[in-house]
């Protein structure tokens, strides 16, 4: 077994974000759905990208943004996607190493354009997605760094990356090395729809080869075709070694083993921006794990992180998470 160099390395959607304000009249304008991810060309993101007021512009993606979370603790994290040789690459890039993520990808230069998602937020805190996937769907087996992979203690998949057999193929790959390296595997679901998509790929995939599975409720009652959240828990405790089940302001439920954890949400003031509730809660989460804190700090730990990410716009932490009181006080 090789040495474990990194805590997590992720694979997922290479993406630039760029976040603004809206209300829901102009969601219902550009027949954008409240509250979900839809794809779309960049013919439709650049008019919307004109549409819309001010925004900001930084490197993102899910499995991105939970890496960048892990690093906030304290942890050793490393990213596999695909950009291209364009601004918004070397947007994605620069951001992506200056958060403390290892990225190595060379640009491709003459394809499609970088992957970009215009993130519209609601005075509510609700953020909606508009996403062109551009290049980053096209990582395949050749982006896949066996070395990198073998090297990390946790392999992060995110479902996003689902929509092509090409970067299934890939994640295919990166799990067969993964265990080959003796190392862990983790899943996010991603989205409600994602997983309408490709829901038997899955279901497959979290029975063969997933050691840690991610979902919130739409996604795992999705997953397993029921509108009882309890009984899709029931579900999830039966296919996978561990679930980390997120219910927004219900907090989160634990499975692993025959044992239940749940962890309530960490009091927040504000909600400002939904935008990387999630993704948060995993970066949490697997530093807890890796940092061999046990479940329930490593659920704490979640919220902790996603109650700090929705305080503000954005999916990025704005302040080292290692340095927060509560923080401290569970990884001591």
């Amino acid at each position: 077994m090789s040495e474990i160099h990194y805590d997590v390395v992720g694979i997922g959607n290479a993406i630039v974000d760029i976040l603004g304000r809206c209300d829901d009249a102009f969601l219902a304008k550009h027949g954008a759905p409240k509250g979900h991810m839809r794809l779309i060309d960049d013919a439709t993101i650049s008019t919307l990208y004109g549409a819309m007021g001010p925004g900001i512009e930084i490197s993102g993606g899910s499995a991105a943004n939970t890496l960048v979370g892990i690093s906030s603790f304290g942890g050793r994290t490393g990213f596999i996607g695909k950009v291209a040789d364009d601004d918004f690459g070397r947007i994605f890039a620069h951001d992506i190493k200056a958060a403390s993520v290892t990225f190595e990808a060379k640009p491709v230069a003459g394809k499609a354009p970088t992957s970009r998602s215009l993130i519209l937020v609601t005075p509510d805190g609700e953020r909606t997605m508009n996403t062109f996937l551009g290049i980053s769907t096209n990582l395949d087996k050749g982006e896949i760094d066996a070395n990198l992979i073998s090297a990390a203690a946790i392999i992060y998949l995110e479902g996003y990356l689902f929509d092509r057999p090409e970067a299934k193929a890939a994640f295919q790959q990166a799990v067969k090395i993964a265990k080959t390296a003796g190392r862990k595997v983790a899943l996010t679901l991603s989205d409600s729809f994602c997983v309408d998509r490709h829901r038997a790929d899955f279901i497959d995939l979290i029975r063969d080869g997933v050691d840690i599975l991610f979902a919130n409720e739409s996604e795992i009652t999705s997953l397993y075709e029921t509108s009882d959240f309890e009984l899709a828990a029931a579900n999830a405790a039966r296919d996978a070694q561990l679930a980390a089940l997120t219910r927004s302001e219900k907090g989160s439920v634990i499975l692993s083993e025959g044992r239940r954890l749940e962890i309530p949400v960490e009091p927040v003031q504000t909600l400002v921006d939904s935008t990387g509730a999630g993704d948060l809660y995993a970066a949490g989460f697997l530093y807890g794990l890796s940092a061999n804190l046990g479940l329930e700090a490593a659920g704490q730990l979640g919220s902790l992180a996603a109650s700090e990410v929705i305080s503000h716009m954005g999916a990025r932490p704005n302040a080292p998470l290692h340095q927060l009181a509560r923080a401290r006080q569970l990884i001591s």
